[in-house]
């Protein structure tokens, strides 16, 4: 990329994070200025901000899975997820030492800690199907990826929770707890953290009382979490962009679920309305949650020291980069 296209990207990511900040409080009359833009702009390394917030995104293994960890300091996060191999098959060649160690190495040189790091499980994984075959598939492909997490150093593993298809919601939540409990037999260590869900078709874990109802059926509580997602939690009707909507839901989690179960946050605004139950990610400040419920996230002292991962589509000026850049800027201290 010649000199021209990186000054053209950079102004176009100033002008939206200008943009965005205008957008996050409209009766400010101090417009932040191109000093504190171009602070911003450098990246991680020089922030005086937000040093208990770990921000970072869902980055590709394209080219090996170490490439995870270069592609997450080129884009100045401080934390990460990433899919542990392909998601178009269910049986994947094993995992070679030599990359393992190739990416531990990777990790410690950059300074990631295993507690920021939060694997995606694949979505050909349904563990609560009522279909023998699938679930059979799914119970296996979670053994293998926790195995996997292990092998690579890794201490949590993120996943959707599953689908009843047709069986009752109930049924669906002992399945997903039953293979949970089958992984964790079958592997040391690792914490099974369940992603809420928006609520879309049949899908468990939209509403904090069924996350709850598998977390009670899972043996060891020591090793089961939860990772919120904020378009999800929006979607299932929980009302982040409202003031004090972000206090009010994680005193709702914590009523119902715990928050010391509490392991990631994945930051998504919504293409969606509120209760929609549409999963349709929106780039941050850009959807109908609104850039204020991330100032909140960002100053949550209940969200300190772990993962917030983006998960978001990015487009030209505003990707990766520019969004963490941006959820930076709004933390207060």
């Amino acid at each position: 990329m010649g000199p021209r296209r990186k000054g053209e990207k950079r102004r176009k990511a100033e002008e939206n994070l200008t943009k965005v900040d205008e957008i996050a409080d409209t009766s400010r009359a101090e417009k932040p200025s191109e000093g504190r833009i171009n602070d911003v702009m450098r990246g991680k390394k020089g922030r005086t901000k937000g040093r208990k917030k770990f921000i970072g995104a869902h980055v590709s293994i394209a080219g090996g899975i170490w490439k995870a960890v270069e592609a997450s300091v080129d884009i100045g996060g401080r934390s990460f997820g990433l899919f542990l191999g392909s998601q178009r098959c269910w049986q994947r060649p094993a995992l070679d030492p030599d990359v393992a160690v190739k990416f531990q190495e990777a990790c410690a040189q950059h300074g990631f800690d295993s507690a920021h790091i939060l694997p995606h499980g694949s979505y050909l994984m349904n563990c609560g199907s009522p279909k023998e075959d699938v679930f059979a598939r799914s119970q296996v492909m979670l053994v293998d990826e926790l195995s996997r997490c292990s092998a690579l150093g890794l201490t949590q593993f993120n996943l959707h929770p599953g689908a009843s298809m047709g069986s009752s919601t109930e049924e669906c939540i002992k399945r997903i707890a039953q293979a949970i409990n089958h992984a964790h037999q079958q592997t040391p260590a690792i914490v099974t953290v369940l992603e809420n869900m928006s609520g879309q078709g049949s899908t468990v874990g939209g509403q904090f009382n069924e996350l709850k109802s598998i977390i009670d059926l899972v043996r060891d509580k020591t090793r089961v979490g939860v990772c919120l997602d904020t378009c999800h939690a929006f979607a299932a009707g929980y009302d982040i962009s409202s003031t004090g909507g972000v206090k009010s839901m994680l005193e709702e989690f914590d009523q119902v679920v715990g928050l010391n179960y509490l392991r990631a946050v994945h930051l998504n605004d919504s293409k969606g309305k509120l209760g929609c139950h549409l999963d349709r990610h929106e780039d941050i400040g850009q959807g109908q949650i609104g850039i204020s419920a991330f100032r909140d996230i960002v100053n949550e002292p209940r969200l300190d020291n772990i993962p917030l991962i983006l998960e978001t589509p990015g487009r030209p000026g505003f990707e990766y980069a520019e969004q963490i850049q941006l959820l930076y800027s709004l933390c207060e201290d």
